[in-house]
């Protein structure tokens, strides 16, 4: 069986009354992208649009049936296609639906987290990718680019969902991953080493960038 990439009914530009915008935003953990998504949301919401926040893995249920019944069986194939199972019902349920009632779905972490973190632990990036294929494309997928020791300290004394990634030789692995897909042109790299407000300001400015070419 042949799968078909999800598509959307409406078509693409962004009025009150039309098809919404999907963001993505990538980075390893202390690169600043949920932090930066929130502002995101808020200051869209200040100008005029509808937003909805989501992130990835978007159910608990799937992973959590992996990491406690089949934590033995676990490694990088099993991960990358429970993650895509958890990823289609998101689509489907959540991210789809807003996006056609005229929102800015604002993502954190997408498929882009799969590659780069799933190619990392072992599996063949392309093969990570080709699973992915089907999936909806971003209109916009940013990455937050910050060294892997940098993260890893702006996170200490945090929760982490997924502690068994925080190890800066596996992070380094992860990022190249990332810079990877950079260099292809699927994520727009975005430095986020420097303070807040820089970082945030170059990710306002690449979607106004975007909301300004849709308006024209």
């Amino acid at each position: 069986m042949v799968l078909k990439q999800f598509t959307i009914k409406v078509k693409n530009g962004l009025s009150s009354n039309t098809r919404g915008l999907f963001i993505v935003l990538e980075g390893i953990d202390g690169s600043g992208k949920t932090s930066i998504a929130h502002r995101l949301i808020i200051d869209l919401e200040k100008n005029g649009y509808r937003t909805k926040y989501t992130f990835e893995p978007y159910t608990s249920l799937y992973i959590d049936i992996l990491k406690n019944n089949y934590s033995e069986y676990r490694d990088a194939y099993l991960d990358a296609l429970t993650y895509a199972v958890d990823r289609i019902i998101h689509l489907k349920t959540d991210i789809i639906p807003s996006i056609e009632k005229g929102e800015i779905v604002v993502c954190d972490r997408y498929f882009y987290s799969s590659v780069a973190y799933q190619s990392a632990q072992g599996a063949p990036y392309e093969w990570v990718l080709n699973i992915n294929k089907i999936m909806l494309k971003p209109d916009l997928a940013i990455y937050l680019d910050v060294d892997p020791a940098t993260g890893l300290k702006r996170k200490k004394g945090l929760v982490s969902r997924f502690p068994e990634y925080e190890n800066i030789v596996f992070l380094s692995k992860v990022r190249d991953f990332y810079l990877k897909m950079v260099s292809e042109g699927y994520l727009k790299l975005v430095d986020a080493s420097r303070d807040f407000e820089s970082v945030y300001n170059d990710v306002f400015r690449i979607v106004e960038r975007y909301l300004y070419r849709l308006r024209t």
